[in-house]
């Protein structure tokens, strides 16, 4: 039998955390190696496993990444920009592999990313739900096909906790159809609407957030026509998607050179 892939999960006390280090627990081919928080988390010191609801894994949550991270082959990383890039670091100097699933990134801040990331096997993605990544692989060719008489909009829709708007997820959607349509998104993105705008022009992809109640994660790409309309939708029911995909990518990356990775690189698409 292959030897369990040795995984830190950072931010192990927030709702994303504690289904990957549930998840991790169930997994025959990894192990939970070290779960970390920020400094004056209050439950630091207690078992992982236990505040994930998974029972006793004899993994105490620390407030050191760096302490932990000798145990381990991979770091598995959902928490904010801030943090991430702190992470990202320490990951380099013991030089190992790291997923990334913060998003929030300014542009400066992923430029610190891509440039440390070089250095060690690391999967970045806004969004590591097999069904997203497998979405973005379509919707271009979709927009490509209906030619330029179907407008194009994007519903992106989270639960009332989430910062950053558009999500992550929202942006590379609209992303594949402005590669697919060879549109540059800063001069075609419209976030929002508001006020008499006059009609809508057809060089533009819109990107409408909503932020309400407990809603995980529900991303519309919709395509208006003459006539008709096409909606690919894409729900996410419970977090356990993007920690699935992450926790594949974790397997998948410390078998790769150096270097910075996506989902579709993981999955072979």
């Amino acid at each position: 039998m292959a030897t369990p892939t040795k995984v830190i999960i950072t931010g192990a006390g927030g709702r994303m955390g504690k289904r990957l280090v549930a998840l991790v627990h169930e997994s025959p081919s990894l192990q939970l190696a070290g779960a970390t928080e920020a400094k004056g988390y209050p439950d630091i010191g207690k078992d992982a496993g236990e505040l994930a609801g998974c029972g006793h894994l004899d993994v105490p949550l620390s407030d050191d990444l760096s302490k932990v991270l000798p145990l381990a082959d991979v770091v598995v990383d959902f928490t904010s920009p801030t943090a991430t890039l702190n992470h990202l670091a320490q990951a380099v100097q013991h030089q190992r592999a790291m997923i990334i699933g913060t998003t929030g990134f300014s542009p400066d801040e992923m430029n610190q990313l891509r440039t440390h990331a070089e250095s060690i096997p690391c999967v970045q993605a806004p969004n590591m739900s097999v069904g997203i990544n497998v979405l973005l692989q379509i919707i271009g060719k979709v927009a490509q096909a209906l030619g330029d008489d179907y407008d194009l909009e994007i519903i992106d829709a989270h639960h009332n906790k989430k910062k950053d708007a558009p999500s992550g997820t929202a942006l590379i959607l609209a992303e594949a159809l402005a590669k697919a349509k060879n549109w540059d998104l800063q001069e075609t993105g419209v976030y929002g609407r508001h006020g008499i705008l006059g009609e809508r022009p057809k060089k533009e992809i819109g990107i409408q957030t909503v932020r309400a109640g407990d809603i995980v994660g529900d991303h519309t790409v919709l395509y208006g026509g003459p006539g008709e309309r096409i909606e690919i939708i894409h729900r996410a029911h419970n977090r356990d998607p993007f920690a699935r995909g992450a926790l594949r990518a974790a397997e998948w990356v410390v078998n790769q050179p150096p270097g910075l990775y996506g989902m579709a690189d993981v999955l072979g698409l």
